[in-house]
């Protein structure tokens, strides 16, 4: 798969070196990618190179496909460059949290397809999720081609009212970080229940990384999944009583994506 002409990614961070991994194994030309970034990672710079991806290029011939994958709070130090390659036959792919395609379309000329999307970070191992969702000036070309990129990496949904994307942004961009989260804790309750500290990281781990395995292969619902680990008045039973109580897993998480919703939408502001 090969954009119909250079693919230019401006930022290369730990999003875009991910979605550039998943494209360079499609079949990505990678003399015919380049990224621009003031000041990337050693490790980035080093692994782009061995790809053969040009990094700060002198020259860069006009591209077909831009990935924007700078942090949000420098979009308007990245405009120079933006706009300086976006012309009004290319195509815009945004990985921004909070910008709106209002906001990405300030200062490009008019009729520029864009597509916002919000990819997460399993996207690194090809296990990510991406939402999309383009302007009107977008064409199904360009569509089918984002859909193409971004698959490379996991799995895409499309959305069709821009609004959505914040409670999106909460549940699957911020929700890895839940996980991890999960994982952290249960191997600190392990090390004060009298594991040993490695032996309660590894079974933290290879219970949320199995459990989650399980899920993503079943066809079951994840309460079907929980009722069936769950024998009343057993074991499992008794930690649930806890984490399913009045301030327990449920209301803190929602709480949690409350706040993830209202951070975007302020990063949006």
């Amino acid at each position: 798969m090969n954009p119909p002409g250079p693919l230019l990614v401006i930022g290369a961070g730990k999003m875009a070196s991910a979605l550039l991994e998943g494209w360079l194994a499609l079949g990505v030309d990678p003399s015919a990618v380049f990224a621009v970034d003031p000041s990337p990672a050693p490790e980035v710079a080093a692994a782009l190179e061995k790809a053969g991806v040009q990094l700060n290029a002198a020259s860069i011939p006009a591209p077909s496909v831009v990935l924007l994958a700078v942090k949000p709070q420098m979009l308007e130090a990245a405009r120079a460059t933006l706009e300086a390659h976006v012309g009004p036959g290319a195509l815009l792919i945004s990985v921004l949290a909070g910008k709106s395609i209002a906001t990405l379309e300030a200062g490009l000329p008019a009729g520029v397809a864009v597509i916002r999307t919000m990819p997460n970070t399993p996207a690194a191992v090809g296990r990510g999720v991406t939402a999309l969702i383009a302007n009107n000036a977008a064409t199904g070309e360009q569509k089918a081609l984002a859909d193409a990129l971004l698959r490379a990496v996991g799995d895409v949904v499309w959305l069709e009212d821009e609004s959505s994307i914040d409670a999106l942004t909460a549940i699957s961009g911020c929700g890895p970080a839940y996980v991890f989260l999960l994982a952290e804790c249960l191997a600190k309750a392990g090390m004060e229940a009298g594991l040993p500290q490695g032996m309660a990281a590894h079974l933290a781990r290879a219970t949320v990384t199995g459990a989650g395995e399980l899920l993503h292969r079943s066809d079951l619902e994840p309460d079907v999944l929980r009722r069936n680990v769950t024998s009343p008045g057993g074991v499992t039973a008794a930690a649930l009583d806890v984490l399913m109580g009045p301030s327990g897993f449920e209301p803190l998480l929602k709480e949690a994506v409350e706040r993830a919703v209202a951070k975007s939408r302020e990063l949006g502001a």
